[in-house]
């Protein structure tokens, strides 16, 4: 399951804080009944124009991983959950929107599967 989310009209300093983001990714492979593999890794990053700066970070869990982007400037945050096994994507959609305190999110889920599709 690929949970991809691109969320709108947050709050700037949520969005900016690094701390914020690392939380997010430190709590949710729990929540959503994962493994952590890796602790999280948390970065500010400066783009080639003013705007684009932000935080990204990244967890490895074993199944898969977590990834964030924040663009405090633009108000949005994307985040991609990527999982070999199925989990329940609304708690961690509701925490996203309270924690960045976002207007609007974009969610689409992508179906993956572990077994090979049989050819006839």
């Amino acid at each position: 399951m690929h949970v991809i989310i691109d969320g709108y009209g947050g709050d700037p300093d949520q969005l900016s804080d690094e701390n914020v983001v690392r939380v997010i990714l430190d709590r949710y492979p729990e929540m959503m009944g994962m493994t952590k593999i890796t602790q999280p890794t948390v970065l500010e990053y400066r783009g080639s124009k003013p705007e684009d700066w932000g935080v990204s970070g990244y967890v490895m869990i074993a199944e898969s991983h977590i990834a964030m982007h924040t663009f405090p400037e633009r108000r949005l945050v994307w985040a991609d959950i990527f999982s070999c096994k199925d989990f329940d994507a609304e708690p961690v959609l509701a925490d996203l929107r309270q924690r960045f305190g976002l207007q609007d999110m974009e969610v689409r889920t992508l179906e993956r599967n572990l077994e090979p599709i049989p050819t006839a």
